[in-house]
């Protein structure tokens, strides 16, 4: 027994003996895929393996394996951020692929000082770096999460000047989040939580920073108010666009938190500032695309942004004149005195009084002096028509009793369906205000309107097929060669020779029998989305609904611009066909327009009386 732990203790003091002696050069004499030069040049280069590659107990196949290498060894401060990272808990949990080390710096052998162009943590290479991860749509939906921080970036300022010129002092990820100790944004250690976004982006731009802790945002948000804007909250988080830009730049993120009533509920801000400013002369130029005309910033200041009553602000009464002076040159105390946001029926003061009552007025006399006008031309227009219509001698019948009220039911419930539709599309419209608030109202009146259209097209179609005056006007609705040969001679100014109906006629009745069908079809589609879906994919409801919309402006401007000229505007028919009402037409009338029909009926007549 004795002899045996002399030779166990002879055995493991050459052992240790031998790996004393181990060298890189012996390392690599096996492990030939490290590349010795590589190596050598990166900052683990005058480091033995061994350093790293701790409890190798020979120069032989190592026996147990060697321990995973532990870097905290040599960077126990980054490796004990790394841990409190979202990285190491998406390593921890196994629910998504969180980044280590070698993901971030590259291979332990040829990892370079971040000072060097060709190191994968050099200040420019760093969006690529973590783009690797977070630019993979499979790695980034495993994490619930999406490329588009990634993308975004890759557009922003500060993604572009490091694209273009590699820019050293441009923000890259690591500015923002850090380089070990990722956190979420909810996390109060985080660079990108809410109160410590000011001092991130401060890094940078400590001047600005400065400004807005000064300011009226920035003393909110040292409150505890949670809903201060920050610099994210104007700027953007990774989309950062310039400031002349007028879309996503900071210039149009106001009315994100001014055009709401939560600020004016909670906190007392006046809600009506976005409004008043949009339909303001300033406003009105900037929408039409002007980049000169005064906007929330220009007035108000961008970071040092002060209550009206600070003597600092720019907005104060005394300082008006010289804000307003920046762009409109000579400008005196006179010309900024009044209220820049105009609201109506403010009575607050005596210039917004005097405003608000010469509206009132003018409103009333408006309403007084059209409305009697109109009344006066409507008496006179009703009187006339009817004379002229008692005066014309109609003897032809065009349409009898039926197909009167089919004409009348197809347009007030097409009348109805515009309106309310329309309504629907575009709440905020003046058709939508006939409704009031009430998007159930809208909605409920357009489906009793499309109820009724489709019962009348049911209708139709049976009295068309199955009766013999409908099968009659079938024949005479279809389209014939002389059609087009009437179209040349409206052209050339040559008087047609129509029959029954005219092309224009012919042409109307096909597109609106077909536009009907077209409607109800994907109409119903839309109004039951759901029992569909079960049949279908979703995405074909979003084809009836294009197809709907885009229907109903196509009839709407075909009624007007075609059908209202010719029972209208005509000049043979003004003020109005009055076909519709008592069904009848003037001989004359049906001789000029329909030449060919006529002919016919005064042969039928003739044989008739013989």
């Amino acid at each position: 027994m004795r002899t045996f732990m002399i030779a166990a203790a002879l055995f493991f003091a050459a052992s240790v003996t031998a790996n004393a002696q181990l060298t890189n050069t012996d390392c690599l004499a096996c492990h030939d895929k490290v590349d010795a030069k590589q190596f050598a040049g990166s900052v683990h280069g005058p480091l033995g393996c061994t350093d790293c590659h701790a409890g190798i107990a020979g120069p032989g196949p190592h026996d147990p394996a060697p321990k995973p290498v532990d870097c905290g060894s040599c960077h126990p401060d980054s490796v004990a951020a790394w841990n409190e990272s979202l990285h190491a808990k998406a390593v921890k949990s196994g629910s998504a692929r969180g980044a280590k080390c070698a993901d971030c710096h590259g291979s332990p052998h040829a990892i370079l000082p971040s000072s060097d162009p060709k190191s994968m943590t050099f200040h420019s290479a760093i969006p690529v770096t973590c783009a690797r991860c977070h630019g993979q749509k499979f790695v980034m939906e495993k994490a619930g999460l999406s490329t588009q921080s990634a993308t975004s970036y890759q557009d922003s300022v500060h993604g572009r000047a490091v694209a273009h010129d590699g820019a050293s002092k441009a923000a890259v990820c690591t500015d923002c989040h850090d380089h070990h100790a990722v956190r979420p944004a909810n996390d109060p250690l985080s660079g990108i939580f809410k109160f410590n976004v000011a001092r991130t982006c401060g890094k940078c731009h400590a001047a600005i920073a400065a400004q807005y802790v000064d300011s009226v945002h920035g003393k909110s948000l040292a409150r505890g108010n949670w809903n201060a804007p920050v610099c994210t909250d104007c700027h953007g988080v990774h989309t950062i666009s310039k400031t002349a830009d007028q879309v996503r730049g900071p210039r149009a993120s106001c009315a994100r938190c001014h055009d709401g009533v939560r600020l004016t509920q909670e906190f007392g801000v006046p809600g009506s500032r976005v409004q008043s400013y949009e339909s303001s002369y300033h406003g009105l130029a900037r929408r039409m695309g002007s980049t000169v005309a005064a906007d929330c910033a220009s007035c108000h200041g961008a970071h040092d942004i002060r209550r009206s009553a600070d003597p600092r602000s720019a907005v104060n009464v005394k300082n008006l004149p010289t804000t307003c002076g920046k762009c409109h040159a000579g400008a005196a105390a006179n010309f900024a005195r009044g209220k820049i946001h105009i609201v109506a029926g403010d009575v607050s003061d005596t210039p917004s009084r005097a405003v608000t009552w010469i509206r009132l007025i003018y409103i009333v006399l408006i309403v007084l002096t059209i409305g009697g006008m109109a009344l006066h031309n409507i008496i006179i227009w009703v009187r006339k028509a009817r004379k002229a219509r008692l005066a014309s001698g109609r003897t032809i019948v065009r349409m009898n009793l039926n197909q009167r009220i089919q004409h009348i039911v197809l347009v007030v419930s097409f009348t109805v369906l515009v309106i309310s539709g329309f309504a629907l599309a575009w709440p905020d419209s003046l058709l939508a205000r006939l409704f009031g608030t009430s998007e159930e109202l809208r909605r409920l009146v357009h489906r009793i309107a499309a109820v009724v259209m489709i019962i009348l097209g049911i209708y139709h179609l049976g009295y068309m097929i199955l009766t013999r005056e409908g099968r009659k006007g079938l024949r005479d609705f279809w389209f014939r060669f002389s059609d087009a040969r009437d179209l040349a001679d409206v052209l050339r100014d040559r008087h047609p020779q129509s029959g029954r109906f005219t092309y224009a006629e012919k042409a109307e009745y096909w597109a609106g029998l077909w536009g009907t069908m077209v409607m109800a079809v994907t109409g119903l589609v839309i109004w039951y989305a759901v029992g569909v879906a079960q049949w279908i994919p979703r995405w074909w409801v979003d084809i009836a609904t294009t197809i709907h919309f885009y229907e109903a402006i196509l009839a709407t401007l075909a009624i007007i611009i075609w059908h209202f000229y010719h029972v209208i505007f005509d000049p043979d028919v003004y003020p109005m066909s009055w076909t519709w009402y008592d069904g009848k037409m003037s001989e004359h009338q049906f001789k000029e327009e329909h030449p060919k029909a006529y002919d016919e009926a005064e042969r039928v007549d003739g044989e008739t009386k013989k």
